[in-house]
């Protein structure tokens, strides 16, 4: 079929470039619907991309054979819990007694094989078995989706078509390569194996530790730690650092600094209040930080350095970035946050869409509406307290939806 497809590729174009034109999914609409010819024209140019990057067309006519675009999976890209979830919902959900239980006993017994790998790579345990856990709940929770179908789905929608084309490409490369088996399954995202790798990340950065000529990302877990510590050397990571720290900050603290942008080294936060969690003096250093407010100023604040800039380099989420830092922390001494939680109603991603028209209405560009909080929606936030002579935290929470709505 997809042979017979590319010879009307040219006739075809046409009809395609109308698709990729048309706005993607609703914020609100889960159940996306799909033209069939249009997903056939679509595949047949990744089936043009795949052969001229040595893919053979016997992988993918059996890959591509039936293939149909799954809307359950642009449901699951526009709900994601990094979108939906609070800092605290999304940390009590992720740090769990049960998963800290669980993690503290693999460490333990793992210990020999954990330390080889933090010799050789200069990664800690605690840090791996934090990886492990948030990931694929100590790969029990590897996903049982098709990876290419999934993969196929979210390349054929636009939010973030070129991201998913690359990948899609390279597993198909690596089923050719016998590397993967045509079936593989995953989430939803295109992720595999208890690591939760994307298939630019096995092609780069897996290793097969026992040279058997067999890598396993599923079931070998000296597979999955070499592979997961190899990973985060590439993308950073600092032997002996660690990742950051809660802290508190004094009643009269300018909230403004608090972003990954603003970096100053310990000493400097030192005298503009920043003090260690127990309100004790920081320790001396020079080193560079920057200061973040997950739930805005009345949350809990964190120091965080440069690994922890590497593990958002694994996931770009913050809240994920703190979970992982957090688990390892408490695997070490079970060390629980100062802070108290604070009761508030997660927000949906129609709120934050909200939110974004209002902001840009009042003349406070937040970007094109999209319904997620990223760095233009914060900065517009910002603007909008400083006006309003409110903190400026940039925190978009429930509060400044009320306040936003008001505004009406």
């Amino acid at each position: 079929m997809f042979r017979f497809i590319l010879l009307f590729i040219v006739a075809s174009f046409a009809a395609f470039a109308a698709f990729a034109a048309t706005p993607s999914v609703k914020v609100n609409d889960t159940q996306a619907e799909f033209e069939q010819q249009d997903f056939e024209v679509f595949l047949a140019e990744i089936y043009s991309q795949a052969v001229a990057q040595g893919v053979s067309k016997s992988t993918l006519d059996k890959a591509f054979s039936g293939l149909k675009p799954d809307p359950k999976v642009i449901g699951y890209d526009r709900n994601q819990a990094e979108f939906t979830l609070n800092f605290w919902r999304y940390l009590n959900s992720r740090v769990s007694d049960k998963r800290l239980q669980k993690g503290q006993k693999k460490l333990q017994k793992h210990q020999d094989l954990l330390a080889k790998i933090q010799q050789k790579y200069g990664v800690n345990p605690a840090i791996l078995m934090a990886f492990w856990g948030l990931e694929s709940n100590y790969g029990r929770n590897v996903g049982k989706m098709n990876l290419v179908r999934s993969l196929a789905t979210l390349s054929f929608d636009l939010r973030r078509r070129n991201f998913f084309t690359k990948e899609l490409l390279i597993l198909l490369k690596l089923i050719d390569d016998g590397k993967l088996p045509a079936d593989v399954q995953g989430s939803w995202a295109g992720a595999m194996g208890a690591a939760q790798f994307m298939p630019s990340n096995v092609a780069a950065y897996a290793v097969d530790s026992d040279s058997d000529g067999e890598l396993d990302l599923w079931n070998s877990l000296a597979d999955i730690m070499h592979s997961s510590a190899n990973f985060l050397v590439h993308i950073g990571w600092h032997a002996g650092e660690k990742w950051g720290q809660e802290v508190a900050l004094k009643p009269d603290f300018d909230f403004s600094l608090a972003n990954l942008r603003t970096k100053k080294s310990v000493n400097e936060w030192q005298i503009l209040g920043v003090r260690q969690a127990d309100n004790t003096n920081l320790p001396s250093s020079e080193a560079p930080a920057a200061l973040i407010l997950p739930m805005g100023f009345e949350g809990p604040a964190f120091l965080v350095y440069h690994n922890f800039r590497t593990i958002l380099r694994w996931n770009r989420s913050i809240l994920y970035a703190l979970a992982v830092g957090h688990l390892a922390d408490k695997f070490s001494n079970n060390q629980a946050l100062f802070a108290k939680p604070i009761v508030q109603k997660s927000l949906s991603r129609d709120d934050v869409l909200e939110m974004q028209i209002q902001l840009n209405k009042l003349g406070f560009s937040a970007g094109k509406p999209d319904g997620i909080s990223g760095p233009k929606t914060r900065a517009a936030a910002r603007k909008y307290q400083a006006k309003n002579s409110l903190p400026v935290d940039g925190y978009v929470g429930y509060q400044l939806l009320q306040q936003l709505q008001n505004e009406r």
